[in-house]
């Protein structure tokens, strides 16, 4: 006869963590359809052809790697768990993912119309850097062991979202794009939870390892980094050029790989690269206020459900 099949008990603690993240990740839920992006339609009428085909661009590229991450990603790593609660937080960090990809569907519909919608799914769809990574990541879910897909998801998240994060955090900083920018400000609260998380289990596991595992994997982990990244730089010459922010723009996803690795315990790979360098604007644009809070519902456009609170570094950080 089949063995009996058990109930969690969330009683029992196998990994304080676990329950930790899973109270943080769900008092964290948002729906996109709360943030009144049509709102910003001044702003976005106000903008350069130049400037709205990047946010465009940006928001597309965001929407393709979300929608790897929602339907790929999060699924893959459910086959290596350490603990049955890790399996519900990865539960809930697959639906994020699917928000965060309808999400951008919701700036692109509120601010576009049809054609230009179509042809930004278009452009996504086909450009050959965005597809690049999206195939070099998707390929390590595929065939890659629990380790190595924890750090193709962690260098998604922390890293190659990070030159489309830019340009919604620099117009924030500008006072501009408020309700955009807000969605964006949502999903980097979540993206910091995941990374950080994910970045944990992944060291459980690495210490498992022998050294000759270890520098196996590590042997694997920096060659698969430096192909991702310069195509990452290519990608961001290539979007960011006109507008004059590609450097400002590098040296955020520099930044972001070194937090990455430090996720996972290793050294930064830009020691050179430290916060100061980063645009105060964009960095501004990641610790300012809330806005449009409803006071009816207590949620807003920067919300925890139940409670509006300001982004902070710390947030940023996990």
């Amino acid at each position: 006869m089949a063995k009996n099949y058990t109930a969690i008990n969330w009683d029992d603690i196998e990994d304080e963590l676990d329950e930790f993240v899973w109270d943080k990740a769900t008092a964290q839920f948002w729906l996109d359809t709360r943030v009144p992006v049509s709102q910003d339609m001044s702003d976005w009428q106000s903008l350069t052809d130049d400037e709205r085909d990047v946010v465009k661009k940006a928001v597309g590229g965001l929407a393709l790697l979300d929608t790897l991450q929602s339907e790929a990603g999060c699924h893959v790593m459910r086959d290596d768990v350490l603990t049955r609660k890790e399996t519900a937080v990865l539960n809930d960090f697959l639906l994020m993912e699917s928000i965060h990809a309808k999400s951008y569907g919701t700036i692109l519909t509120s601010l576009n119309v049809r054609k230009d919608i179509d042809a930004i799914y278009s452009w996504m769809n086909n450009n050959e850097r965005m597809q690049y990574k999206a195939q070099v990541v998707n390929e390590i879910y595929k065939t890659g062991d629990g380790l190595q897909q924890k750090i193709a998801s962690v260098f998604l998240e922390g890293i190659l979202y990070y030159s489309n994060f830019f340009t919604p955090l620099w117009y924030l900083g500008n006072n501009k794009l408020a309700n955009l920018a807000e969605i964006i400000k949502l999903v980097i609260r979540d993206e910091s939870v995941h990374g950080t998380y994910l970045g944990y289990k992944f060291k459980l596991g690495y210490q498992q390892l022998s050294e000759p595992e270890q520098k196996k994997l590590t042997d694997w982990m920096y060659p698969v980094l430096d192909d991702l990244l310069e195509n990452e730089f290519a990608y961001t010459d290539d979007l960011y050029a006109k507008i004059g922010l590609a450097e400002e723009v590098k040296t955020f996803v520099k930044y972001n790989a070194n937090k990455s690795l430090q996720n996972m315990g290793f050294d930064s790979r830009y020691p050179d690269i430290s916060l100061e360098d980063i645009n105060p604007i964009v960095m501004n644009g990641i610790s300012s206020e809330t806005a449009n809070h409803d006071f009816f519902s207590q949620v807003g456009a920067g919300y925890l459900m139940g409670t509006a609170e300001p982004m902070v570094e710390d947030d940023y950080d996990f």
